[in-house]
Order: C-alpha cells, then sequence, then structure tokens
C-alpha cells in the first residue's frame, strides 16, 4: 500500500498482517479521494475502523489539518502509529485502540468534517457506526460520512444522516452520508 497524492505521495505505508484487516482496494481510494479532493484542505477527519490508518493518512497528505484513528485491534493500532510516525503526522493526529462507539464519545470535545467508516463487512457495525455519529455532536456543519461497504449490502438512513450517493466498484460500495437537511 502507498499513498497516492499530496505531501507523502508514493510513500508506502504498513498494513496488519493476517485477513482481520481489508485494505481499501488502491482503484476504491483512488475513485473516493478524486470524489473529495476539494474538500479536504484544512479539514478535520476521523477513520472509525481505521486498519492500517490508509484512508485517513491519504486524507492528511492531502491537506486535511487533523485526523483522529481508531481501530479495536492492538496489532492495527501499532500498524497506525508507525505509519503515523513514518509519515511525520505525530502532531496532527491521535490514535485510539478502543470501540468505535467508544471512540466517537471519547472525541466529544471535537468535531469532524469528514469521517471514514470501513467496518468488517457483515459485521452489522455500519448501521451501529451511522446511528452513533447521527446523535454524538461531533459532526461540523457540511460534514460527510463515508461508508464502505458489501456492494450487495443495502445503505439505509440512520438517524440524522441520509444518504445522498453511492458509488459501487465490483463488490465494494462507498455510500456517502450527510446531517438531515444540509445539501
Amino acid at each position: 500500500m502507498r499513498i497516492i497524492a499530496g505531501s507523502c505521495k508514493g510513500r508506502p505505508i504498513l498494513a496488519p498482517k493476517g485477513m482481520d484487516t481489508r485494505p481499501t482496494l488502491d482503484r476504491v481510494k483512488e475513485s473516493l479521494f478524486g470524489i473529495i479532493q476539494f474538500r479536504l484542505h484544512g479539514k478535520t477527519v476521523l477513520d472509525l475502523f481505521a486498519g492500517s490508518g490508509n484512508l485517513g493518512l491519504e486524507a492528511l497528505s492531502r491537506g486535511a489539518s487533523f485526523a483522529a484513528f481508531n481501530d479495536m485491534s492492538r496489532d492495527a493500532v501499532r500498524v497506525i502509529r508507525a505509519n503515523v510516525e513514518k509519515l511525520g503526522f505525530g502532531q496532527k493526529s491521535v490514535v485510539m485502540n478502543v470501540d468505535f462507539a467508544q471512540a466517537i464519545r471519547s472525541l466529544s470535545a471535537r468535531r469532524f468534517d469528514i469521517v471514514f467508516l470501513d467496518p468488517p463487512y457483515r459485521a452489522g457495525l455500519m448501521e451501529k457506526a451511522l446511528k452513533e455519529l447521527s446523535t454524538a455532536g461531533i459532526l461540523n456543519d457540511g460534514a460527510m460520512v463515508i461508508a464502505e461497504h458489501d456492494a450487495h449490502i443495502a445503505p439505509v438512513d440512520t438517524g440524522a444522516l441520509v444518504l445522498y450517493d453511492r458509488r459501487i466498484y465490483r463488490d465494494t460500495a462507498l455510500s456517502f452520508y450527510r446531517l438531515e437537511g444540509e445539501e
């Protein structure tokens, strides 16, 4: 895996060993960042099921001002910390190793512009995370939540977050959410 663009373009990043972490495919990542590229500069990002930190690190490389990373796996968190340090983003990030709901609650003093959700497929965590995010009060006005999930699972509107766009890349889908009432 590597950083695609920005200040760290071309730099490799580590990934956790084993099958527990499923990295976002390069073609999906390129498409995602092509869609949001003009919404990143100076923004705050939450990479909630971070794995290697791939998406949050790409956002920082492309100009995001801060990223919070969370993953339940200790191995993943070790890799995220190593990647953050390797790329020089230690002052612009925080790395947590807790349940996603606990991470959201512990970040209540911050506000985020972009949230990446890439939970284990078919674990039922995407809907739970969307519900938690919709009521936690950590999203800035105009914030977007981007969920990566199995393309065969239909996304749902959850709480105050409503689906406004969906892109499919073979077996992977990206669903884009915003707070209800925002354009």
